[in-house]
This record gives structure tokens, sequence and C-alpha cells, in this order.
């Protein structure tokens, strides 16, 4: 596979990983994420990391993860997230309580056999305070 090839792959496995997240279909995400996954340096595993998700979906029921930018090649994947949701309760230690928010996450994964090993992620707080100010 060439390099244009490879960079195809992984985009489109990262298309398919954040329909699988958007789905909620955890029985799939094996699929696109390594067994012994580390997230902002945290060995979650597998399992850990599907809990996380869990839990961000139980804390704001209409999660969605919209794809403003990707780039990628074999290796890596870079992405930056658009949400536009409203979590239930306190939110990155915000009084959120329920109020709609929009902001952006910075995504950046590397891959290991063509599934995300290591995921390290930045949310863009300073958005969500300013929308959060009377």
């Amino acid at each position: 596979m060439n390099g244009q090839s490879k960079e195809r792959a992984a985009a489109g496995m990262y298309e398919r990983y954040i329909d699988c997240l958007n789905a909620r279909t955890w029985t799939e995400l094996g699929n696109f994420v390594a067994t012994n996954v580390v997230h902002n340096g945290r060995p979650l595993g597998l399992d850990g990391y599907r809990a996380m998700l869990e839990e961000n979906y139980r804390d704001i029921p209409d999660l969605h993860f919209n794809v403003d930018l990707v780039v990628a090649n074999d290796e890596h994947i870079a992405a930056r997230l658009r949400f536009d949701c409203t979590p239930s309760h306190d939110f990155l230690g915000l009084g959120v309580e329920g109020r709609r928010v929009v902001f952006h996450e910075h995504a950046f994964y590397r891959l290991t056999e063509g599934k995300i090993a290591e995921v390290f992620s930045v949310i863009d707080k300073a958005a969500i305070e300013a929308q959060l100010r009377p």
C-alpha cells in the first residue's frame, strides 16, 4: 500500500470509529481501538476506554461527535471535533447544569496495526466558560 492509500485507510478507519461512537455500538469498539489503549497518559485498556465513553454519554445524553477536520497518515491521526450538546451536570468542573454549550476537542491519535493505541485530547474549556458567563 502506498503512502496515500495508507492515509486514506487511516482516515476511513477514523470515520468508522466516529460512526461507532455516535451509534454507541460498544461491541464494535475493539475493531478500532487497541486492547491496551492509553488516554492522556493513563493506561485504560479497551474496557476502561469503553467505560470512559459510556460515562461521557451518561453525563451528556445528546453527545454527538462531529468531525471538523482530520489529518491522517499510517501512524497518526489529528482531529478537530465539534460538540453542540447539553451536559446534565457539572462538566470539566463547570456548573453547566443542563445548559447547551458548543465547544471543540483537539485529539491526536497514535495508531498501531491500524488501531488507536494512544489518544491525546484537549477540550477547549475556555469556550465553555465564556458561554456560561452572565
